[in-house]
């Protein structure tokens, strides 16, 4: 019985062994992979840094637009940004003008 006994000693240590590795490699895994994972952290990370160049561009849009507004607003008139306005929100223009479109200060106003 001595023979079995070591046996069934080996085997316990060795099956306790086997469960630490089976989890430590499951939780390794998911921590690596999973829902709350690293790879799922970086990828999180990515789209925080996109969101943050979206909202600069935004930023420099509004702001842009603000100078605008205060350009037209009552103490500080600006004529010629006002005929310019007037023009292209009326579709008019002078007898002797003519318009040269570009297509590019459209796309960027589109945002595109």
């Amino acid at each position: 019985m001595g023979i079995w006994a070591y046996i069934v000693k080996k085997s316990k240590s060795s099956a306790v062994l086997v469960l630490l590795i089976l989890l430590s490699s499951y939780f390794s895994y998911f921590a690596i992979k999973g829902d709350r994972g690293y790879l799922k952290y970086l990828y999180l990370q990515n789209k925080v840094a996109e969101a943050e160049k979206l909202n600069a561009n935004y930023d420099k849009r509004r702001s842009e637009l603000e100078q605008k507004v205060n350009l037209l607003s009552s103490s500080s008139l600006d004529l010629d940004l006002l005929d310019e306005r007037a023009r292209a929100v009326l579709n008019v223009i002078g007898e002797n003008e003519f318009i040269i479109i570009d297509d590019e200060d459209e796309d960027e106003e589109l945002g595109d």
